[in-house]
């Protein structure tokens, strides 16, 4: 038997209005929707072509299964809330992940500038009490090994996975490495702490000129003009520095010299390499260990450190060997967490942090031990940083 039946209307608010005795849902094809002029409210849907149907007893269970399925995927649950009660929106995982990250970075960030500063105070006070750089130098570069050979045994740091290329391409970094870290001590057994870092800050203008003459790069006209206040700030402190002195003076410009070129060569030497920034730096500090070593033998030796360690323990104490230990292990960790923040940030980013370390550790410094310090000292201390800065955004 056929039957006829008419079709329910639809309300905008997505109830039926039954019309006969069973409701029907609109099929999707070959039906045309009126609507009505009215678009309010009230507005109706109309369904306008009948529907022919089969035996309508037995079609009523499975329509009215399809009706109530049809209508729960329809249906649209939507919340409003007033202004002063609304429920705060939650964070999607990516702005979750970018916010932990940004932590992350700043957590790494107040941790380099802090392990800097304890470790400039330290290694100033080891100098001060026992004047021997090479040998100051090499127990930084030992400490440092020891702990990243102890964290690799007892699996603490994941072993990096290293061949004979990965060593080679890494020499000439670690060439670089002792002699700026060497020449950065020296300065600073010969003059304050403020004015080698002072007089490091103008490492920027090494890094342009080796860049231009020597690899035959070419920067932008901004560039060249931020070195003008790095240089000038950097001259002006160190003709104003009440205890200038030539030594100190040529061994921070000999680190600002040897660390362009480890840069240089790192990033030559480093492409394709997926060696952490934390192993990476371990390594480095192996081999410029193996390279240090000898060199410290030969310039100074063990009698001449045996008579000053003995000095050193009669006017300062026990408490010498408390210092040569710290200044040792805040080395290594200051520069590895560097490294662990460079995995994370641009060099831009790098470089301002580098600026602002500088300034945490003049400031500190100059505190701490009393440095006297010239008006016009400051402000060519400042000119000098503020030309850094300058310098990394020029240079992006």
């Amino acid at each position: 038997m056929i039957s006829s039946l008419k079709q329910p209307t639809l309300t905008s608010n997505g109830h039926y209005i039954p019309r006969s005795r069973f409701l029907v849902p609109a099929p999707t094809r070959h039906l045309q929707f009126l609507l009505s002029a009215n678009n309010g409210p009230n507005s109706i849907v109309s369904f306008s072509k009948p529907l022919h149907i089969v035996s309508p007893e037995p079609f009523s269970t499975s329509f009215k299964k399809s009706l109530k399925h049809e209508k729960e995927q329809s249906l649209i649950t939507c919340k409003a809330y007033e202004a002063e009660k609304s429920e705060p929106i939650s964070e999607s995982p990516v702005a979750k992940s970018e916010a932990a990250r940004r932590v992350k970075i700043g957590i790494y960030f107040a941790t380099w500038w802090a392990l800097n500063v304890i470790f400039n105070i330290y290694n100033k006070k080891v100098l001060n009490a026992f004047p021997f750089p090479w040998l100051t130098s090499t127990l930084s570069l030992a400490a440092g090994s020891l702990i990243m050979l102890i964290s690799w045994a007892l699996r603490i740091a994941e072993t990096p996975k290293t061949d004979l290329d990965f060593w080679k391409t890494l020499f000439p970094v670690a060439v670089a490495h002792t002699i700026g870290h060497v020449a950065a001590t020296v300065s600073m057994s010969k003059v304050a702490v403020s004015f080698t870092h002072i007089i490091k800050s103008g490492e920027p203008a090494f890094s342009v000129l080796v860049s231009r003459f020597i690899l035959g790069e070419t920067f932008p006209p901004s560039v060249y003009l931020s070195l003008i206040p790095i240089i000038g700030g950097c001259g002006l402190a160190a003709l104003t520095e009440l205890n200038f002195n030539m030594t100190g003076f040529m061994g921070a410009m000999i680190s600002n010299l040897a660390f362009v070129f480890r840069n240089i060569f790192s990033k030559r030497g480093m492409k394709g390499k997926s060696v952490s920034g934390m192993n990476y730096y371990a390594c480095l500090s192996m081999l410029s260990l193996l390279i240090l070593t000898p060199f410290a033998i030969a310039i100074e030796g063990p009698f001449i450190w045996a008579l000053g360690f003995k000095e050193a323990l009669s006017q300062i104490g026990p408490q010498i060997i408390w210092w040569m230990a710290a200044q040792s292990v805040f080395y290594h960790l200051y520069n590895q967490v560097s490294y662990m923040s460079l995995d994370e940030i641009s060099p831009l980013t790098f470089s301002i942090g580098n600026t602002m370390k500088r300034i945490s550790v003049i400031v500190s410094s100059i505190i701490i031990f009393h440095t006297p310090v010239k008006p016009i000292n400051a402000l060519g201390a400042a000119i000098a940083i503020l030309g850094t800065f300058l310098y990394s955004q020029a240079k992006q």
